[in-house]
């Protein structure tokens, strides 16, 4: 999950994806996010695949545990491994809170939702530290992983989405994909690529215009058929095509919406 980033900067500024969507090798598609285009309420519909009205994650100032069945209960429920290389609003969702910064900076335990964890709480961490966080995190080799850097968000936050430094993050952040992206099509993954919501010219985010809302899903893997479709896909579709992927079974309040078309 590429915090902040919108749909046409995706389109227009990130090669590699572009290429491996050129050459029948991943799908495109344009999402649109749940409202209000807040990062912790769509952290909570990405995982969950509930609405606000439903979660009750309706601000990024509710701080506590959801209390809803996300991916990473469903996975751990049939005997599944997770991991997520993320923000501390995660571990605040799905593993503990209030957040720790010496406690939960790291966490492996079994029997939590994220059973392997490294949590940042700096906006300004780097993209490039928390790949690399991802890839440590991949020996204990999970069949579900979050990998969710900030830095697209934070630039945007600081100088706008209409700005050469918003552009040139996303190129830097397509050029970690590049790295990372062949590691993970070697090792067997599927691969979801996407953003809780998009970023305005102002640096902000949190309406209903499609500059926040319009964000990008790019999947890469044997099971999805290439292509590129832009009528506009329900964010809430994400849970359940990741329940289908991963035999899984919905959630109880997971809306039942539209998925793309699988192999």
């Amino acid at each position: 999950m590429l915090d902040g980033l919108r749909f046409d900067v995706a389109q227009a500024s990130m090669g590699f994806l572009g290429h491996l969507v050129e050459t029948n090798q991943a799908s495109f598609y344009r999402v649109q996010a749940e409202l209000p285009t807040l990062s912790r309420p769509l952290y909570e519909v990405l995982l969950t695949g509930t609405p606000v009205s439903v979660n009750g994650i309706t601000a990024n100032e509710v701080t506590r545990l959801s209390n809803q069945v996300s991916l990473f209960h469903l996975a751990t429920d049939r005997g599944l491994t997770t991991a997520a290389a993320a923000y501390h609003w995660f571990s605040e969702l799905y593993n503990r809170a209030p957040f720790d910064w010496f406690g939960d900076r790291e966490q492996h335990n079994d029997s939590l939702p994220i059973q392997h964890g490294k949590f940042y709480f700096d906006d300004a961490y780097p993209d490039s530290h928390l790949f690399a966080d991802a890839e440590v995190l991949r020996q204990w080799q999970p069949d579900f992983m979050l990998v969710h850097p900030m830095g697209l968000d934070y630039t945007g936050h600081c100088f706008g989405s209409d700005s050469k430094q918003y552009r040139g993050k996303a190129i830097a952040t397509d050029s970690l994909l590049a790295q990372c992206l062949p590691r993970w099509i070697a090792a067997g993954y599927q691969i979801l690529i996407t953003a809780d919501h998009g970023m305005n010219t102002d640096g902000q985010h949190g309406g209903i215009t499609a500059d926040v809302r319009d964000v990008p899903l790019f999947c890469v893997g044997d099971r999805f058929i290439p292509g590129i479709y832009l009528d506009g896909l329900s964010q809430l579709a994400i849970a359940p095509l990741i329940c289908k992927l991963l035999d899984l079974p919905y959630g109880e309040n997971m809306q039942k919406v539209e998925l793309p078309e699988l192999n």
